[in-house]
């Protein structure tokens, strides 16, 4: 594959690349270079993660070798109780390997990395010590002032998380780190910070925070926004009934963000359309080869909302059949990694 699919793999979806004439030196320079995801492993997994799992996918396609940290300490720091980490690590790792397989991701290049299993290591924590001499406590907190949970007397956790999740790029040897938009100030953080300890910067990829389905940022702890990996078919249909979908507009849409953002990355690859199914009396079935196609007919109020809704509870239902035979007969993990009480 060239240097011009590779990169067009790399940036499509992405709302920001820092910077992109380096990503294409990267590129053209090494044949796998190597790129990491980190995710703390607080809140359930929901239907959003599909986002970086498909950029992710991408980073794959394009020859990178894909590393995705499974932060337990990160969460930690973020407020998972202690007594939940080890269980909670599993459950991420249980759900993580079948939503690559919804999408249909060669992971031969792939690898789970437990952010504990380097982060216990008497180099990493002087390297702490070392980042910690040159960062101001302003600049620390307002690097991670969009990801961790913040307060008027906040714990000192919020303050170490950032200058973790820096390090995280070198003590991985990666030369790109990924994340969503939320994490831009994280990794800007890194690309200031790491040189003042002898460090070199990585190339930063961000993609677009969604939409919730309740119009505002789909959340683990806001169980209305968001889909969960588990919920049946049933479940979907319902959540997506209250969704947040005005006929006419796509601004703000989270139902139209996730088919755009989601569902049009997998039927594209697989080369298959997207089908609104409906009765011959509303005018029959439609067939979307693209997503600009839909969005022209939403806004024309050609399409009607609950007819997307169902036509995208389908897909969901789909992607997340892997997931759900994954964690057959895991009720006890769940229970543990999530007790209900």
């Amino acid at each position: 594959m060239d240097i011009e699919k590779r990169l067009a793999l790399v940036t499509r979806n992405t709302q920001e690349i820092v910077t992109e004439q380096e990503l294409r030196k990267l590129l053209e320079e090494k044949e796998h270079p190597a790129v990491y995801l980190g995710t703390a492993i607080t809140g359930r997994p929901h239907v959003a993660y599909f986002i970086w799992v498909l950029k992710l996918a991408d980073f794959l396609k394009a020859g990178f070798k894909v590393k995705l940290l499974l932060a337990d300490f990160h969460g930690l720091l973020d407020n998972t109780p202690w007594e939940l980490l080890e269980r909670r690590y599993e459950y991420y790792r249980s759900v993580i390997t079948p939503m690559f397989e919804a999408v249909g991701a060669d992971v031969s290049r792939f690898e789970i990395v437990k952010g504990s299993s380097f982060q216990r290591d008497g180099k990493f924590f002087t390297d702490i010590l070392r980042l910690a001499t040159v960062t101001t406590v302003h600049d620390a907190q307002r690097a991670g002032s969009e990801v961790v949970k913040q307060s008027d007397n906040p714990k000192l956790s919020g303050l170490i998380y950032p200058l973790m999740q820096s390090l995280d790029e070198e003590y991985l040897g990666v030369d790109v780190q990924y994340g969503g938009a939320d994490q831009r100030k994280i990794l800007m953080f890194a690309r200031e910070y790491l040189p003042k300890i002898g460090y070199r910067p990585r190339v930063e990829v961000m993609t677009p925070i969604l939409p919730g389905l309740i119009g505002a940022k789909m959340s683990s702890s806001d169980p209305n926004s968001k889909i969960d990996l588990l919920d049946s078919r049933e479940e979907i249909e319902q959540k997506l009934r209250k969704a947040h979908c005005p006929e006419g507009e796509a601004e703000g849409n989270g139902v139209l963000a996730f088919v755009k953002h989601v569902v049009f990355i997998v039927k594209q690859d697989a080369g298959e359309a997207f089908v609104v199914e409906r009765p011959e009396k509303f005018g029959g079935d439609l067939r979307y080869s693209s997503y600009e196609e839909l969005e022209k007919d939403y806004v024309a109020k050609r399409l009607h909302p609950l007819d997307v809704k169902k036509a995208l509870a389908r897909e969901i239902d789909a992607l997340l059949a892997p997931v759900r035979r994954a964690m057959e007969g895991k009720e006890r993990l769940i229970e543990e990694a999530y007790p209900s009480r």
